[in-house]
């Protein structure tokens, strides 16, 4: 793995102030049930083979959960308080995985086979339901660790209104793909939900749980909603330039795959007459090859479009330091959300 001043691939120190939390809270959670249906969720996690036995596979970020500990103790709570929150953002976020694997036919994921890849469809859809009902129960802990019973509430309201959100953006994501009409207002509105409410309620579940100061709680979510915008628009950048060898994807994957990313609709609004027919009329066929991708890439360079969805990112990631510049962080927690903003900027997986 490359890890240039452009591209660092190290996650930032907050990963590792609550990665131990996070891994051993999950395991703990799934490994409560014999049935064979959390054998393939185990699997999905990365911690066992299609026999069900233990491995350590690659895994993914734990990004939500993470940020949800932070949250938590950034404005005074305590981890151990979050942890049932954190725990059932991360099962929401794989629930959405497990079926945008099967939408989108995705065959691998962190360098392995998918659930629906490995055991069908059918299993895959009921194994993905599992695991959001699982996430459900896991979140009605916090009243188990102490939580008074009206903010629990509030707590599950939170998850649930943006996992409902999450698959709003889903289906506009989904509505979206080979339309070449698509505008910038319409695809901000769709990253909003799908990527941008489950990574704007991490910050504020996490919040909510450890205050109940409602002008705290609002500017952490603000920052949340910000960091969601920054999250995405990056992630589409590496959808079509990031390095294969770090995604797993080949240059141009997004393209191949019609996907209407933000370097598309923007390449749309920019481009000329003639090179937006030219690009409409590649995505009015039934599949791309080589060829059409290496075109598409081609008139995506000329309107600079690469530069621009970094330029918005980081206008995104000044608002969001901005929303929390009037709270009374420590400095290592200033410190901390700012490095993982940093991070969201310049991630190359």
């Amino acid at each position: 793995m490359s890890n240039d001043n452009h591209h660092p691939t190290t996650l930032p120190s907050m990963f590792d102030r609550y990665g131990d939390y996070v891994q051993d809270a999950l395991r703990s959670n799934l490994d409560l049930h014999g049935l064979a249906v959390y054998d393939l969720l185990r699997y999905y996690m990365g911690w066992a083979d299609e026999d069900g036995a233990p491995i350590a596979a690659m895994t993914g970020k734990a990004v939500r959960p993470t940020l949800c500990l932070f949250g938590c103790e950034a404005v005074g709570g305590s981890v151990k308080l979050a942890i049932p929150a954190a725990v059932a953002l991360e099962f929401i976020h794989n629930f959405s995985l497990v079926h945008d694997d099967i939408q989108d036919e995705d065959v691998t994921r962190h360098n392995r086979k998918t659930l629906w890849a490995v055991w069908g469809k059918p299993k895959a859809l009921v194994a993905g339901n599992v695991l959001r009902v699982v996430a459900d129960i896991a979140l009605h802990a916090l009243e188990g660790e102490g939580l008074e019973p009206k903010r629990s509430l509030t707590a599950v309201g939170l998850l649930t209104e943006s996992y409902l959100e999450m698959i709003e953006g889903q289906y506009l994501d989904l509505s979206y793909e080979g339309r070449p009409d698509i505008s910038m207002d319409d695809y901000l509105r769709m990253i909003s939900r799908k990527t941008g409410a489950l990574l704007r309620c991490s910050l504020n579940l996490g919040a909510a749980v450890g205050t109940d100061d409602q002008e705290t709680i609002a500017a952490i979510r603000e920052c949340g909603r910000a960091l969601g915008y920054v999250f995405q628009i990056r992630d589409d950048v590496l959808g079509v330039w990031g390095e294969e060898e770090i995604t797993g994807k080949p240059v141009g994957a997004d393209i191949r795959r019609k996907k209407n990313s933000y370097p598309v609709v923007y390449t749309m609004e920019a481009a000329t007459d003639q090179d937006r027919d030219y690009i409409s009329s590649i995505y009015l066929k039934p599949e791309l090859d080589e060829e059409d991708v290496d075109s598409v890439l081609t008139i995506m360079e000329k309107v600079g479009v690469r530069e621009h969805a970094q330029t918005e990112a980081s206008k995104w990631a000044d608002s969001g330091m901005q929303s929390i510049a009037a709270l009374e962080l420590s400095h290592q927690h200033r410190e901390q959300i700012e490095e993982f903003t940093h991070f969201l900027l310049v991630r190359d997986r």
